[in-house]
């Protein structure tokens, strides 16, 4: 087991004035197992060779962002809630609507279609599980579907929904790849209020005669720019089509290309159209970049970072799940509490990990891009780009991991 108090000793991390940049006085110790990963490089980033200074940025202090809050928001006791909702609502601790909430809400439970856009960390789920709570339950004959791009925000949503409608007699049911089919079916025949889905699983029951979309009075598309990015573009187009005409929808994003466009048009009905997406990055997210001169010694580099005061919970961000499987038994090996999630994960394999990182039994987490959207996780000190992301869209939704509910926070990128 590698000792990182006495590696501590004999490193040093140079500050400079635009953050950490060079390394000084690395530690000789190198694993000949651990090398670059040259497989995973096949598929280029769009950001290799870019300008560097898109990664660099200070943050800015909170205060502009609290009163942006404090001006938008009003109490959820001014919407028309059921009371037992807004008793559920208090005991989460939620006091004031966020900026997407506020402006969500209301026209949710007026039946209009809804365009959201927000940055991520925004509350989102909440904007629209809480109209559509209230509506089934003084409809139980309604259902809603949400369809969703990774199997955990499914899980989010789901745990969500559990915490909102407590004692409201209203069930939910998850619909991701990567566990029981025979169970969820079960779950479908219980007829629940809420299903959340992920495309691919919820393709194949339709298939199965499992599940009829036509049966739903509610659709929310959720993280649409990465169900697109991901290639489910013509597997929404195919849901779409077996939807019932007369239905409200919803659809939220941080980002909208020509492609969702497209998917906009065949999905919505005069709809309202919300944006509170101030920025492309997040005010309170400091970024800079960690410049790589040898890639046989970025794995100290990374290790010159992690044992530094102040990198209390940490999210690692590589591109291919050989190379994070890789980095993750490297960090085991020299100390580090480390948990790695990734496609290759069985779904309780996951879930277990994404609950120890969220309960601090574990410090670090490693994973690819599965996890950079979606994934509410508190008080993330730091998101550090191991691997260039594909995108730069992609690199905005990995930082909006940290910097969360107007806490501070940093992204550092290996370049």
């Amino acid at each position: 087991m590698y000792n990182n108090r006495r590696y501590r000793q004999r490193t040093s991390i140079r500050h400079s004035g635009n953050g950490f940049s060079r390394p000084l006085n690395r530690g000789k110790f190198f694993n000949p197992r651990f090398s670059s990963n040259r497989r995973g490089n096949q598929r280029r980033s769009q950001l290799e060779g870019a300008n560097i200074n898109m990664f660099i940025r200070k943050a800015s202090l909170n205060t502009n962002l609290i009163e942006e809050f404090q001006i938008e928001a009003q109490s959820f006791d001014s919407f028309n809630l059921h009371e037992s909702l807004k008793q559920n609502i208090a005991s989460l601790g939620y006091t004031n609507p966020t900026p997407v909430q506020s402006q969500s809400i209301r026209p949710i439970l007026e039946g209009r279609d809804v365009i959201g856009l927000a940055s991520t960390g925004t509350g989102k789920t909440a904007a629209f599980l809480i109209p559509l709570i209230h509506k089934i339950f003084l409809n139980r004959n309604q259902k809603a579907l949400v369809i969703v791009p990774t199997r955990e925000l499914a899980l989010q949503i789901n745990e969500e929904f559990r915490n909102l409608s407590r004692n409201m007699s209203l069930y939910s049911a998850f619909i991701i790849g990567g566990t029981n089919m025979r169970r969820q079916i079960q779950d479908l025949k219980r007829f629940p209020h809420l299903v959340i889905a992920t495309p691919g699983r919820l393709k194949d029951l339709i298939a199965r005669r499992a599940i009829y979309l036509e049966d739903y009075s509610y659709i929310v598309l959720d993280e649409v720019d990465l169900m697109v990015d991901i290639g489910f573009i013509k597997d929404i187009q195919f849901f779409i089509s077996l939807m019932p005409s007369l239905r409200q929808s919803l659809f939220f994003s941080a980002t909208i290309s020509s492609k969702i466009q497209d998917i906009l048009r065949s999905f919505v009905t005069n709809p309202v159209t919300i944006s509170v997406k101030k920025q492309e990055t997040s005010e309170n997210v400091a970024q800079d970049v960690v410049k790589v001169e040898n890639q046989e010694k970025k794995i100290d580099q990374l290790h010159d970072l992690l044992i530094q005061d102040g990198f209390d919970k940490v999210l690692i961000f590589g591109r291919t799940k050989h190379g994070i499987e890789k980095l993750n038994k490297e960090l085991e090996f020299r100390g580090f509490k480390v948990g790695a999630i990734h496609g290759n994960k069985r779904q309780s394999q996951r879930q277990r990990v994404l609950q120890s990182f969220k309960q601090n039994q574990i410090k670090i987490l490693l994973a690819t891009d599965v996890a950079s959207r979606g994934l509410d996780i508190d008080n993330v000190t730091h998101v550090i780009n191991y691997d260039l992301p594909q995108t730069y869209e992609d690199y905005i939704h990995r930082i909006g991991r940290t910097g969360r509910a107007g806490k501070s926070g940093y992204a550092l990128t290996f370049v």
